[in-house]
């Protein structure tokens, strides 16, 4: 394909030191270890900002308070935080931000690191949670010098008792060096406030060549522009998933004059008077005297494209705001968008997690460009420094993002996003249209301009559709429908294994796919999650996704074929023993062959098994019913399933997978519980729903809430729609996308509607004699008129209105429950 743009910045860049710190500049170029550097601090821009987020709510939206308290006051950062991700947890940071500044107490890996609650020691102060990228740790100390010999020798103890976390603001004592250390931030940069003691060898430290999350660092180089002023970057080395090398680039300000620049090389401290250092194990300090209660505010905007972009991201965002200001606003920021959901009734536990979940799921898919909407491009075979499209005042149309794969995210992230904040999901929708244009493909889980491959197939289809059928229209959708089509063939994304990055790969198995209807289980490839059966039914979803979204564009010999694809599930049924199974390419069944018990394996499906995987025909429920024998027996086979899982709360660990019908603690499954609404069995969704998310999702207590699996937010907007008591089984991709009703967990739920969206103002549920045992659905209605079926449509949704439900302790088996009051789940029609 052809390059599209006419604004790249910087094409052609080599690994240069001149390269990686911007266009037109040298600061940096030419300069090796710890040498002395008489350069003046180059010219600045004054870039006029804002400390939000452009995806910001309107100044005007509400901000409520629930039984006395704002919303952020209801989460608790720290739930799940004892078994973690680096990417989980992020305190100093706004919604979605570039900048994500929390303390880390385990720096090495991308599992059980980051902030893990049980650990006793701070190693630093991150500014970088993200998918597969880290970076710039910072840390004050006092006394001895031990930047050198790494964060074993200068972490800190720190206690939870002394601590404060709140969205948007990090406050902690580092006991080692009597030292308050307070943290907040705007989008792309991080804000640190450090009270020091009575010492002549006060500290901070910047750690830019030390490991940290998922990726060692190559190289780092920092420089002194001034007596208040350092800058530099680290580059990231490629990791298995992110397959190039990636820059991070700061611009560190200090609000005190320090007295001296040190630094370290290979281990070793460098001699006095240096001003600047480099290498693969380097880090700086600057060093002050300090008299007790002496505040020192660091402020570090980063960047992914170059220096001069991280500092013009600092002098926007930052200005003339004092520490206090920040944290103020980033705290009413995230008021801002918690407060688009208000809550009525409930326990204090359930209203708790309820924002905890609400914060989760607008927290970790990150911004990764500049202010001025610059981002770096790394799609091709060199890193290109590119700029999104611009508005007629020359502002950027939108952040460009990068994050985790969609990965099960039909489920969760693309239901609450197009109800709550359709601007978020439109502007995702413009990310990944631009990699298309960039790189040829539209992205799965881009990671530092990088296409990771991430898990299997192409989860842009449902997010996209989605998106479009739900009127969120603010993109390019032919673009996005030739990147889509392109996908859904060999040669696209999906023919692209787990992290197979060669550009011949065929680990998806699309060749197989579309001349024998199935992805075979015995492809050879060098790539991850080669399980065929898990491609075939995410496949058959995904190209009935496409067929809705080529039916709404008039494509209609492309929705006919997508269609007869979608079908293609059945390809893999085993009637015999009941269950999909895999196949290898000659046709013949896999075998052994163990759905559930001993012998089981998993590794025949994508992170689940046999009978759980079995339950993904979300986009025909009724011909997969039809494969049980009707949907009696397939809602029997489904409440047989959830009563095995109470035994281990629906939620098994890794060596109880292989019994397990049910599994909430993965995505394959997430949808299963809300299958009994298109099986005549809308009480039993209501009762299984609630008891989910209730055994599964209602902790909040630092050991559990998540069950160590928050990919970026997905169980926090499960939690979410559970406790709304909506959802989408197909994901809202339908050309006329509804919402599938189960009982709510609060009195009263108002979500607040975008008006550049929806036409209505507020869209309300109301539950009455509503309890932990008032959990069936006795009678409805939507707008004062009755409602008989347990589902309604998206555009009465967007219209806005009351949705009312009365609850009591027994089921109504007589509502919802006819053949006719079935949500759509096939080819009829959608009365």
């Amino acid at each position: 394909m052809t390059n599209r743009h006419s604004d790249t910045w910087q094409t052609g860049v080599n690994w240069t030191r001149r390269a990686l710190l911007g266009t037109g500049t040298s600061i940096m170029a030419g300069f090796a270890g710890c040498s002395r550097s008489g350069e003046d601090r180059p010219e600045t821009t004054k870039y006029e900002g804002s400390n939000r987020s452009q995806l910001a709510p309107d100044d005007d939206a509400p901000k409520p308070a629930i039984d006395g308290k704002k919303p952020t006051e209801w989460v608790a950062p720290c739930i799940d935080t004892t078994d973690t991700r680096w990417f989980y947890f992020s305190s100093a940071c706004r919604p979605f931000g570039l900048v994500n500044l929390s303390p880390d107490t385990i720096t090495d890996g991308a599992w059980d690191a980051g902030y893990v609650y049980d650990r006793e020691y701070i190693r630093c102060f991150s500014h970088i949670h993200a998918w597969q990228l880290a970076g710039i740790p910072v840390m004050p100390t006092t006394g001895e010098f031990k930047g050198h010999r790494g964060m074993d020798a200068y972490e800190s103890r720190f206690s939870h008792d002394r601590e404060t976390i709140i969205p948007g603001y990090h406050q902690v004592e580092l006991e080692a060096y009597d030292i308050t250390a307070e943290l907040t931030a705007s989008t792309r940069v991080g804000v640190h406030r450090y009270t020091f003691p009575d010492d002549d060898e006060s500290r901070i430290l910047f750690d830019t060549g030390a490991d940290i999350g998922q990726s060692e660092v190559s190289h780092t180089e920092v420089r002194r522009v001034s007596d208040s002023e350092i800058e530099g970057y680290s580059l990231l080395d490629s990791t298995i998933r992110r397959p190039n090398k990636t820059p991070v680039f700061f611009v560190a300000q200090f609000s005190k004059p320090f007295e001296a620049f040190e630094g370290w090389e290979g281990g070793e401290q460098c001699d006095k008077g240096v001003d600047s250092v480099a290498g693969s194990d380097a880090g700086a300090a600057v060093r002050y005297n300090t008299s007790d209660g002496d505040r020192i505010i660091v402020r570090v905007g980063v960047s992914y494209t170059s220096v001069e972009g991280a500092r013009r991201n600092l002098n926007a965002e930052f200005q003339d705001s004092n520490f206090d200001e920040v944290r103020a606003d980033a705290v009413a920021e995230w008021n801002q968008w918690l407060g688009r959901i208000e809550l009525s009734g409930g326990s204090d536990r359930q209203k708790t997690k309820f924002y905890t979940d609400l914060w989760h799921a607008l927290l970790g898919r990150r911004i990764v460009s500049d202010v001025d909407g610059q981002y770096s491009d790394y799609t091709n075979d060199f890193r290109t420094v590119r700029r999104v499209e611009t508005d007629e005042e020359g502002e950027p149309r939108y952040p460009h993002h990068q994050h985790d794969a969609w990965w099960g995210s039909q489920w969760n992230l693309n239901i609450l996003w197009s109800m709550a904040y359709p601007r978020v999901m439109a502007s995702f929708c413009n990310s990944m249209i631009r990699m298309y244009e960039d790189g040829d493909l539209l992205p799965r889980g881009p990671s530092g301009g990088n296409y990771t491959y991430v898990m299997i197939g192409d989860q842009a289809v449902p997010f996209i559709s989605a998106a479009w059928h739900k009127g969120i229209r603010d993109f390019d959708i032919q673009t996005a429908y030739e990147g889509l089509r392109k996908n859904a063939f060999p040669g696209g994304i999906r023919d692209h294994a787990g992290y197979e990055h060669a550009n011949n790969a065929h680990g998806g198995g699309m060749r197989h796919y579309v001349e024998q209807g199935y992805v075979p289980a015995d492809i050879e490839a060098n790539g991850y999650h080669l399980e065929g059966a898990s491609m075939t039914l995410e496949y058959a979803y995904q190209d009935w996704c496409l067929a809705e979204l080529a039916a709404s564009l008039g494509r209609v010999e492309d929705a006919s074929m997508f269609r007869e694809r979608a079908q293609n599930y059945r390809h893999i049924w085993d009637d015999d023993r009941g269950y999909m199974r895999p196949k290898s390419t000659d046709g013949s069944w896999l075998t052994p062959f163990h759905p559930l018990g001993e012998g089981n394996t998993t590794e025949d499906f994508t992170e689940a098994n046999a009978a759980i995987y079995t339950n993904f025909v979300p986009h025909d429920v009724a011909g997969l019913a039809d494969l049980f024998g009707g949907r009696d027996e397939y809602a029997d086979w489904l409440e047989t399933a959830f009563k095995d899982g109470m035994e281990y709360d629906f939620v098994p660990e890794r060596d109880e997978r292989a019994d397990c019908r049910v599994d909430f603690g993965n995505q394959p499954g997430l949808h299963m519980a809300h299958l009994f609404n298109y099986l005549g069995r809308p009480w039993a969704a209501q009762k299984w729903v609630r008891q989910v998310k209730r055994e599964a999702y209602g902790d909040v207590s630092p050991d559990a809430g998540y069950n160590g699996d928050e990919d970026q937010g997905q169980m926090g907007a499960l939690g979410v729609l559970m406790a709304l008591g909506l959802f989408s089984v197909r994901g809202g991709a339908a050309a006329v996308p509804v919402y599938e009703v189960t009982s709510p967990i609060f009195d009263e739920v108002t979500i607040h509607l975008n008006g550049d969206y929806y036409d209505g103002e507020t869209f309300t549920i109301r539950t009455t004699n509503n309890s932990q045992n008032n959990q069936y659905i006795q009678a409805a209605s939507l707008n004062g008129k009755s409602l008989d079926r347990p589902w309604f449509r998206h555009e009465m949704f967007a219209a806005g209105g009351t949705l009312e439900l009365e609850l009591g302790s027994e089921p109504n088996k007589s509502w919802g429950s006819n053949p006719s009051d079935i949500p759509p789940s096939g080819h009829e029609d959608e009365n």
